[in-house]
């Protein structure tokens, strides 16, 4: 057995209950280790059937692992919302082993190599590693070292996660999949940072939080990894009020305002794998308020003012081969006003879709201007998150809509109901991996 120290996390590992049963017979239970092997089993029979869009289908059949004798160590979680904080080990795990029942350190699993291993722990789901970080420091060096997400690119594997910060708490993420909220550590910040406005924007493993702080414009970043914030490196112009856009591990930021005031038509593309802004060709137009994404392998910006008075209806293309802005006419024809909120747009499936905040067309969520509403893309739904008043007081609603399930209202959904938390989006940010 190895002493594991410091871990706050509890550790939960789920699996289909008949499964279970057939593989605690197969596998017999003299063996002490043999958890290991059901943790393997199920990973390798979910591979092509959790991430296919059918794991809600199989949610109904989950049960903890803590209730079989094989995993003592197991602890019901016992509220919905789990800490994020960084994790240091205190559970006692196991240590690993062969085939042949010799004790070792040097294998993930018994009788499996390392780079099976790996690619199993790849196909789980990303919301148990922090659990499995804590089974010994073999897992924990491994989770924490990012190599897994590296495999899960090369698999195509991606998992949605919604970042969310609201009135009257703290970030906080949610896990659509199994419908868990999960607070994130508190932003080491100062007092300014915390009352200024802020805009987010997810890459890679990252959450990059953009705000002003008592001396200039600065950035946090959350990294998943770590569970904890730090720093991000500065952009070369620092700027706010920017559009916005990232791809796997690169972002792009175009326009916005320096901290004079001054509207901008430079942009930056920021690499998360090195931490490192670079200077990219400025658009062809300086603008504010406008919005930004990745469409066709390309980045787009749309909308916005270039003053107090001139709205943008045009568009700008960004080709990041040529390097190259292409300037797209009656690209936004309703254009934006300097008190609205730029234009809510995201992408599902490379479709663009918008909802028009000044005809109401999102019912659903109470907003001014735009402001306080969030529409965001989420693998192959859109979602609308914003406050609503009613009978339980001030919530936030998580509205779900999947493009290809039908084009009427009548399809949206309720994915969670998060109580207690006002009636205004801060910032909202989707980060998948």
């Amino acid at each position: 057995m190895e002493e594991l120290q410091d871990c706050n996390s509890k550790s939960l590992v789920a699996l289909p209950g008949s499964l279970v049963l057939h593989l605690f017979r197969l596998f017999g239970q003299q063996d002490q280790s043999s958890w290991q092997k059901y943790i393997l089993a199920y990973f390798l029979l979910v591979r092509n059937e959790y991430f296919s869009g059918e794991s809600k289908r199989h949610s109904d059949m989950f049960c903890d692992i803590s209730e079989l004798d094989v995993f003592p160590y197991a602890t019901d979680l016992g509220s919905e919302e789990l800490e994020l904080n960084e994790q240091k080990p205190i559970l006692k795990a196991q240590s690993g082993g062969d085939s042949s029942g010799n004790r070792s350190n040097d294998c993930y699993f018994p009788g499996l190599h390392d780079d099976l291993s790996q690619d199993c722990l790849a196909w789980s789901s990303r919301s148990d590693y922090p659990s499995l970080s804590c089974l010994n420091k073999r897992f924990n060096l491994l989770i924490n070292s990012g190599y897994l997400y590296k495999l899960r690119r090369k698999y195509g594997i991606v998992e949605y996660w919604v970042y969310l910060a609201c009135s009257l708490m703290p970030w906080e993420a949610f896990d659509p999949n199994r419908k868990r909220w999960m607070r994130l550590p508190r932003m080491p910040c100062d007092e300014c940072f915390s009352c200024a406005d802020k805009e987010s924007l997810a890459v890679g493993t990252q959450l990059l939080v953009f705000g002003r702080e008592y001396t200039g414009l600065a950035i946090w970043m959350h990294n998943l990894l770590a569970r904890s914030w730090s720093r991000c490196t500065p952009m070369n112009l620092p700027r706010c009020l920017f559009a916005s856009g990232s791809s796997g591990e690169i972002a792009i930021v175009a326009g916005g305002c320096d901290k004079n005031g001054q509207v901008l038509r430079s942009a930056e593309l920021y690499n998360s794998e090195i931490g490192r802004w670079e200077t990219i060709p400025d658009m062809n137009l300086a603008r504010r308020l406008s919005s930004g994404f990745f469409m066709d392998g390309k980045f787009y910006v749309i909308g916005g003012v270039s003053s107090q008075r001139d709205s943008l209806t045009c568009g700008e293309e960004y080709n990041l081969e040529t390097r190259t802005w292409r300037r797209i006419l009656d690209m936004y024809p309703c254009g934006t006003s300097a008190s609205q909120s730029p234009p809510l747009v995201a992408v599902v499936n490379n479709q663009l879709y918008a909802a028009d905040q000044s005809t109401n067309v999102v019912k659903k969520a109470d907003s001014s201007n735009g402001w306080g509403l969030a529409f965001k893309a989420c693998g192959d739904r859109l979602l609308v998150i914003g406050g609503h008043r009613g009978p339980r007081g001030e919530v936030i609603l998580l509205h779900s809509w999947c493009p290809e399930g039908g084009e009427d209202g009548a399809d949206w959904e309720v994915l969670s109901v998060k109580e207690r938390a006002g009636v205004f989006v801060y910032n909202c940010a989707i980060m998948g991996c």
